[in-house]
């Protein structure tokens, strides 16, 4: 069985295999994928070059825009050679490690999120102790925390799937692995893949979700106490960019997991659509958000522009 799986492969799927049908998609994905470089690239820098964005509100950003990038170069390459080069074949080793930084990029964009909110809730709820609390070298070791916490969640998951039996080559149903995708073509008894698959969701992405929801809650409260509509808007206006993070990135996961988890009737087209939308749309528009709403990032990259 072991030298069976080392030497297995799997069969990208998720996009017709008509040649003419596929050029339509790779233009459009290799500007995505150019696009989602050149955004979050440009936020990296723009923190990194102004000294007054070196505060934790802008460091969350960054690395929110660090695990953007991580996740739009561990899905769009394969994508992109599997549509030009046409090679829809991936190994199983190669599969893991996809699936691993997949997995772990977004567990991080989910916790990142997750800080954000606080921060939020910080500024919001608390201003007066906003910042003896939420200080830089506390930001930094959040993040520390972030990527440990991952990690070592994330780990475990590759390592599990090396016990299981794969008898064939099999098709998956996306064209990039993905944990729950992988499972359900394993020759052997998947039971403990799936359990502790199923932890890591609802103990990472699901408690985030969780405790972004009560931060919201806690925010809304706050800001309904507010005397007048004009200061409630102001403190709402703050968080817009923030509410779109999570709208992108909560919502098509939720749609993702419950249909790999129950929809075993769903067209595979609702697959291929929840999922592009789940881990293309974020490095694509979260760098657009955050550039158009938040005024000191929005000035410094004009400025620049201006400049050159």
């Amino acid at each position: 069985n072991s030298s069976q799986t080392r030497t297995l492969s799997f069969f990208l799927g998720g996009f017709p295999a008509r040649e003419i049908t596929q050029m339509w998609f790779a233009v459009p994905l290799c500007s995505m994928y150019l696009l989602a470089l050149l955004g979050n690239l440009t936020v990296l820098s723009v923190i990194k070059a102004e000294r007054s964005l070196h505060a934790p509100m802008y460091l969350l950003l960054a690395m929110l825009a660090a695990a953007d990038l991580g996740l739009s170069t561990s899905t769009f390459p394969t994508m992109l050679r599997m549509l030009w080069l046409e090679a829809r074949e991936i190994s199983f080793g190669t599969c893991l490690a996809q699936m691993f930084f997949i997995h772990t990029f977004t567990d991080i964009e989910s916790a990142v999120i997750l800080a954000m909110a606080f921060d939020r809730y910080m500024a919001i709820c608390h201003p007066l102790r906003y910042s003896s609390i939420l200080t830089n070298s506390a930001t930094t070791k959040i993040c520390v925390a972030i990527v440990g916490r991952t990690v070592l969640v994330q780990l475990p998951l590759p390592i599990l799937l090396t016990r299981l039996c794969f008898t064939r080559v099999s098709k998956l149903s996306h064209p990039y692995c993905l944990h729950p995708d992988i499972i359900k073509h394993a020759g052997s008894d998947t039971r403990i893949n799936s359990t502790y698959g199923l932890f890591v969701l609802l103990s990472t992405l699901g408690l985030d979700l969780l405790f972004v929801l009560l931060s919201y809650l806690l925010i809304l409260r706050t800001i309904l106490n507010i005397a007048t509509w004009r200061e409630c808007l102001k403190a709402l206006n703050t968080c817009i960019s923030h509410i779109c993070a999570v709208l992108l990135f909560f919502i098509p996961m939720i749609c993702l997991s419950m249909m790999h988890r129950f929809g075993k009737h769903v067209p595979p087209q609702a697959y291929v659509l929840t999922a592009n939308l789940h881990f293309l749309a974020p490095p694509i528009l979260n760098p657009v958000v955050y550039s158009v709403k938040t005024k000191p990032i929005r000035r410094r990259i004009l400025r620049m522009l201006c400049h050159r």
